[in-house]
């Protein structure tokens, strides 16, 4: 099977509203989709759908070969689902919570124990396993719903804002799991309101807006699209900072952006050779930096450049709303 996920034509309204409006998707096998997209652009609409939890009204779409309508049972078989909020029991501990999961899946009880247990180990939570959920961190929590995610060993990852809320270490032990689940073989659908996240963890992007898809390709193919390189210089001695701007505009051919806090000067170039000719301007006048570099579009930049405005807290999707 060359491709996990296929949409096609996909379409969904509620009432007058149309939440995807002939949405296409391609997710190669053992690859990680992340879908951006602001508030209301369809994201959340397309993964319920493709974990059969909601049915299109026009289009087709399978998962692992199967149709999402006419073998949903199937497709449950291959998945996992995260939310954005964790869905295990509070009150049942890390350990009860696999195993129940495990029957569930109607797995034999020493079968759906010795699943919990390997999970627990995998998502190093074994000296908390026979704690209640109550007690767990933020990051724990997360890692043990990802965990239940993995109880049926899914082919097809969905994973909608998981990490939402957590503070940055955590974020960091989540994206490490995903790598590890992708390099066992793993395909994954991301939907993320961090950028940084669909740059460290994507291999492809697709950007969402208004129900149908903008833009799709590789993170430095959507960066491209979205303009040519800037040039960045931090001299060494904040005496050097008018000397290098003057180097810059001469260069470049218009006056970079300076900060005067940092001593950083950017400047947007178009031929990467330029960075050549810096350093040789900066050597004849005996300028030393702490940073000099060329530096794609971030994907903040594609975002504002496709939707017209940078990605904010106030993009998100909410869980449960119907895009």
């Amino acid at each position: 099977m060359t491709h996990a996920i296929e949409a096609e034509g996909l379409v969904k309204r509620f009432g007058e509203t149309v939440a995807l409006d002939g949405v296409d998707l391609v997710v190669p096998a053992g690859t990680v989709l992340g879908v951006l997209g602001p508030n209301g652009a369809g994201k959340t609409t397309a993964v319920r759908i493709l974990a059969t939890l909601l049915t299109p009204d026009a289009g087709r779409a399978s998962v692992g070969g199967y149709d999402v309508r006419a073998d949903a049972v199937a497709v449950r078989g291959l998945i996992g689902l995260t939310g954005q909020y964790a869905s295990v029991d509070e009150d049942l501990t890390g350990r009860e919570n696999l195993v129940l999961i495990g029957r569930l899946l109607n797995l034999s009880r020493p079968a759906a124990r010795a699943r919990a247990a390997e999970l627990l180990e995998r998502f190093e939570l074994t000296a908390a396993g026979d704690r209640a959920i109550k007690t767990y961190s933020g990051g724990m929590r997360r890692r043990l719903d990802l965990a239940a995610s993995l109880v049926g060993h899914p082919r097809v990852l969905f994973l909608d804002e998981p990490t939402t809320g957590l503070d940055p270490h955590a974020r960091a032990e989540v994206w490490q799991i995903v790598r590890a689940l992708v390099a066992d073989g793993a395909t994954v659908l991301l939907t993320t309101q961090y950028l940084d996240e669909a740059d460290q963890l994507a291999d492809l992007i697709t950007v969402f807006d208004h129900g149908k898809v903008i833009a799709s390709g590789r993170p430095d193919e959507l960066k491209r699209r979205t303009g040519g390189q800037t040039l960045q210089v931090r001299p060494t001695l904040v005496s050097d900072v008018d000397q290098v701007a003057t180097i810059l505009s001469e260069l470049t051919g218009s006056a970079p952006n300076r900060d005067d806090d940092t001593g950083l000067l950017t400047a947007p170039v178009d031929d990467p050779v330029l960075l050549s000719a810096v350093v040789r301007r900066l050597d004849d006048w005996g300028i030393t930096v702490d940073e000099l570099a060329l530096r794609l579009p971030s994907l903040d930049d594609v975002f504002l450049a496709l939707t017209g405005h940078r990605s904010t807290q106030d993009d998100l999707e909410l869980e449960g709303s119907p895009a």
